[in-house]
């Protein structure tokens, strides 16, 4: 008898101490995952951007953010004296010197990736982009580069069309730059474009001329189809729908416009014959 209620005592501790054992495996579960949500805030902060123009950076949110506070008193004031719109500027400023950390930003100043070309007199640093180590502008700080890029635009015949666009149609001064012969790059308004509208450069233009946000108009390409051969991608299509409606595979739409994957942006230029 002894030995039977001997033997419940030690049964009764050991099930005591296993459910002791879970209650506390159970509650140590809580920290962790309390870890895990912070871990993938800070991820999702540092949200990196690919950037690719005269050279190609991978940069953080972050980067571009310090860029912007940076420079966008600077944009703001030549949007002022010249009449170019400033988130043109600041996307184009992102774009080409890779938000400050490419190559050929940081070893001549240069945030527009301007060439030399004829009757340049001032320094210059040779860089790879269509071609081998072509000749760039140097400068001695970033803001004769800001500058330099306003009386780029503004002295040459070339761009004359732009000025008479609305200093806050971003979208088509982003258009107007690609079909001036600014960059080579097909997808060059696009990645304006989607620079702009992801970090809201617009809202510098609309400080500029002193319309509110909710005032803003935002300026559609008036044309869908560019052509015959061309379309502009707008708001809600997908490669899907735009290979339906012009009976075209997803395949074949993405072999026409180099495209490796399904993002596409609003204002993308895309061949569809």
């Amino acid at each position: 008898m002894k030995f039977k209620i001997a033997l419940i005592a030690i049964c009764s501790l050991f099930l005591v101490s296993c459910g002791s054992q879970k209650i506390r495996t159970t509650s140590s579960k809580k920290p962790t995952r309390k870890t895990t949500v912070a871990t993938k805030n800070k991820v999702n902060k540092n949200e990196q951007e690919k950037l690719e123009a005269t050279s190609f950076v991978v940069v953080s949110f972050e980067n571009v953010e310090e860029y912007i506070s940076w420079f966008k008193n600077t944009a703001i004031s030549n949007m002022i004296n010249y009449k170019i719109p400033a988130s043109i500027t600041l996307a184009q400023g992102i774009l080409e010197s890779g938000a400050g950390k490419g190559e050929l930003c940081k070893k001549a100043n240069n945030h527009f990736g301007i060439k030399c070309h004829v009757g340049w007199e001032g320094a210059s640093v040779h860089h790879d982009d269509d071609e081998s180590q072509e000749c760039f502008r140097k400068y001695n700080h970033p803001a004769e580069s800001y500058r330099d890029h306003s009386l780029f635009l503004t002295t040459r015949s070339r761009y004359k069309f732009l000025f008479d666009l609305r200093e806050n149609d971003y979208k088509s001064w982003a258009q107007g730059l690609k079909d001036a012969g600014y960059a080579t790059d097909p997808k060059y308004p696009a990645k304006l474009i989607t620079i702009i509208e992801r970090y809201k450069l617009y809202r510098f233009d609309n400080e500029t001329l002193g319309i509110s946000d909710n005032e803003a108009v935002v300026y559609e390409t008036p044309k869908k189809e560019i052509s015959g051969s061309e379309y502009a991608v707008v708001q809600g299509d997908t490669l899907y729908s735009i290979s339906k409606k012009y009976s075209i595979s997803v395949d074949d739409l993405k072999s026409k416009n180099n495209i490796s994957d399904n993002a596409i942006s609003i204002g993308q230029i895309l061949k569809i014959k």
